[in-house]
């Protein structure tokens, strides 16, 4: 990246542009465009992103695209995180126990795939809430591609026991089975749900329930009497920034936590394979919080 600079004092593509972006599924509503062009700016690096509506069963030549085309690193988002392991050359190590990947890095033609979910969601937790991980029982909502890189992180983080909802209980009982060699886990089917809230001290929505646009949706159709004030409660959407989940959840005196940071940091740990450099955090946070007109 040695003439990374050139273009972003006119701040227009050209020549030595570096490509990056996101592939998913729906993607119109990313706000990682905004955010990582933010960064690549902040650090005087000649970068463009772009978000990439990625339909089902053409995943695999859009991966072929990221060599035809050049591009330096992408993103990839719901849906496509576990499928897209497929398609790549090499997986790191923590992406290949978690069993999904959401940042691509191309080194000359081969396509590494991390996870920057996890990491990128515990740092954020810590440091917004200020809760101690380590002995508590979290009740997980989802079993997709993101809820595999929460589990693993939180595993690593030393809680006590992960508990699997899922509407379809057969997902949520593989996944409790593939994460069972780092930690306990236990899956169920969202009827199963109440019979926990009362033990559980942590509550982690990773499913896009509750999304703009579908603004009032609840996860799973969750009861909101279910929530309490012993309680945190975390939603990894982060548009809108206070979810319908988090509006009960802050209605009945729960601690809440959105999914903002996790977004920024998920990011920053991507910004930082890609180019080896200190990802630029709080130009990344203020891209985020001024479209949202915070």
């Amino acid at each position: 990246m040695g003439e990374e600079r050139t273009g972003w004092a006119e701040g227009i593509l050209n020549t030595k542009t570096i490509l990056f972006g996101v592939f998913g599924d729906p993607v119109g509503h990313s706000k990682s465009p905004l955010m990582l062009n933010r960064a690549f700016r902040e650090a005087g690096i000649n970068g463009s992103y772009g978000a990439f509506h990625i339909l089902p069963g053409t995943l695999q030549a859009a991966v072929e695209g990221i060599r035809a085309l050049g591009f330096r690193g992408v993103n990839v988002t719901i849906p496509h995180k576990v499928e897209v392991m497929k398609y790549l050359d090499r997986i790191d190590e923590a992406a290949q126990a978690i069993g999904a990947v959401n940042t691509i890095v191309n080194e000359n033609g081969v396509l590494t795939g991390y996870n920057t979910d996890g990491i990128g969601y515990v740092r954020s937790l810590k440091e917004e809430t200020g809760v101690s991980l380590a002995g508590k029982e979290v009740l997980l909502l989802g079993a997709g591609g993101a809820a595999r890189g929460i589990v693993y992180a939180l595993a690593k983080e030393g809680v006590a026991k992960i508990v699997i909802a899922n509407r379809t209980k057969e997902r949520a009982l593989e996944l409790a089975r593939d994460m069972a060699t780092h930690v306990a886990t236990e899956g169920i089917g969202i009827s199963e749900i109440e019979a926990f809230m009362d033990r559980t001290q942590l509550v982690i929505n990773t499913t896009a329930a509750g999304m703009h646009p579908n603004v009032d949706e609840l996860p799973m159709d969750l009861d909101p009497s279910l929530l309490h004030r012993e309680l945190t409660v975390s939603d990894l959407v982060y548009n809108p920034r206070i979810t319908a989940l988090l509006k009960h959840a802050a209605n009945t005196g729960a601690q809440i936590h959105s999914g903002l940071g996790m977004f920024v940091y998920q990011g920053a740990y991507a910004f930082e394979y890609w180019t080896g450099r200190p990802a630029p955090v709080g130009a990344m946070r203020a891209a985020v919080e001024e479209a949202f007109g915070s």
